[in-house]
Formats: structure tokens, C-alpha cells, sequence
């Protein structure tokens, strides 16, 4: 039973506007603590979110996180998709949760987008959509697409297409 709802969780990414879905198992998602640094020394939203760096889990805490499931939910969109891979995430953690995984959370890809200036002193106005990115969390994206046989390669110029992946943790 839980096999077929976590394809029809994939299938319904898919209808959102995904590229491309799997089911993998947590255990194939890699952190690496030079990630972080990529943040902190290579984007200008470095400490601006709560969604980000410093404020979001650490590697380690993502690796014990990742090492409280079995499965996840794999989610690809790149450059052309016309949906937010953050928003398709939410949805799928949502509707996960509504179908029994509880333990069901995501994460998505880039800074967040749902309000212009975070409110990093009183809290995020809208936590019920706010989630941080995989990156931003520690996880290796690079690795763990190719661990689970998605193809993933550095942009080399703007004109290539960029890959954005989010996960939705499944228990």
C-alpha cells in the first residue's frame, strides 16, 4: 500500500508541473559539510532567510534527519518548468501528511521567494510554506541526482539549463 501511494505522491509532482519524480531511499541522499560554504561564499541571499544558512539545519543535524527515514520522494524541474520546485514540494509534503505520513517534510531548491524581505527577527510570516533548500540543509544535490540515475551536470554558461531538485522525506 505505502509503495503505490509514494508513486502516486510522484505522479501528482508530475501533474503540479515536475520534470521528472522517483521514490528513492533516504540512505542515497549525501551531505557534505562543504556545502554550506557554497552558500556563506558563493550567494548573495547568505543570511538573509530563515529558510538559509545560518538558520537552516546543519549537515550533521540533516544527516540524523535523513537517518530517521527509509524513503523520499525525488523531485526534478529545470529551467523551463513553469512551477516553483518549493511550491511542489509544499504540496507534496502536504499532501503526504493528509495521507497518513506523518513524519512527511520537505525541502526544495534556491532561497525563499514568498515574501521580499525576511522578517528574520519576529519569525517567518509564512512557515506553513517556508522550507529550506536541500543545499541550503547540507545535502550534496549533485551527488544524490546521480545516486538515484538523474542526469546533472555543472552550468557552464546562462544559456544552459539549469536542474533544480527537491525532497520530500516519506516515514
Amino acid at each position: 500500500m505505502a509503495d503505490k501511494t509514494l508513486e502516486f505522491l510522484c505522479k501528482r509532482a508530475l501533474k503540479l508541473g515536475a520534470r521528472d519524480c522517483k521514490v528513492i531511499k533516504s540512505s542515497t541522499v549525501k551531505t557534505g559539510s562543504w556545502v554550506r560554504n557554497k552558500c556563506q561564499y558563493g550567494c548573495s541571499g547568505f543570511a538573509e532567510s530563515l529558510t538559509c544558512p545560518p538558520y537552516s539545519p546543519t549537515p550533521e543535524q540533516t544527516q540524523r534527519v535523513l537517518n530517521s527515514f527509509k524513503n523520499a520522494i525525488l523531485i526534478h524541474c529545470d529551467s523551463n518548468s513553469k512551477k516553483d520546485i518549493s511550491e511542489i514540494v509544499v504540496k507534496i509534503e502536504k499532501e503526504a501528511f493528509f495521507l497518513g505520513f506523518y513524519k512527511a517534510w520537505g525541502m526544495g531548491a534556491g532561497p525563499c521567494r514568498l515574501c521580499s524581505s525576511c522578517n528574520l527577527k519576529a519569525g517567518c510570516r509564512h512557515p506553513e510554506g517556508a522550507r529550506p533548500s536541500m543545499e541550503a540543509c547540507g545535502i550534496d544535490v549533485y551527488k544524490t541526482a546521480r545516486n538515484n540515475g538523474f542526469k546533472i551536470e555543472v552550468v557552464r554558461s546562462p544559456r544552459d539549463k539549469a536542474n533544480y531538485f527537491g525532497l520530500v522525506l516519506i516515514e
